[in-house]
């Protein structure tokens, strides 16, 4: 008698998975057409992550961006500000929605 094994690899959507958004504290040098400005109206934490509200240049609604944590450290470091997370709020950034 002889056993084959076939081993398959299929791919099981993690339910924690967070789809990032990207935000950047300087105008982007690539791509500039698929970044949206705006202003932090505030920055917290949900879940692990950091939440970035900013409100859109122009009209519009306010977004709510989902980075981690590293990301909110790199891009309010970035920012002439003290470096402070509380500071960023008001500032100017650059951001893609990638969450749903």
């Amino acid at each position: 008698m002889l056993w084959v094994s076939i081993r398959s690899s299929v791919a099981v959507p993690n339910a924690s998975a967070v789809n990032h958004d990207r935000i950047h504290a300087r105008e982007p040098t690539h791509n500039r057409d698929r970044w949206s400005v705006g202003r932090v109206e505030a920055i917290g934490e949900r879940d692990g992550h950091c939440v970035v509200t900013v409100r859109p240049e122009g009209d519009g609604d306010s977004v709510e961006l989902t980075v981690t944590l590293a990301v909110r450290d790199l891009f309010v470091s970035r920012l002439d500000t003290d470096g402070a997370v509380e500071s960023a709020v008001g500032e100017r950034v650059w951001y893609r929605q990638r969450g749903g």
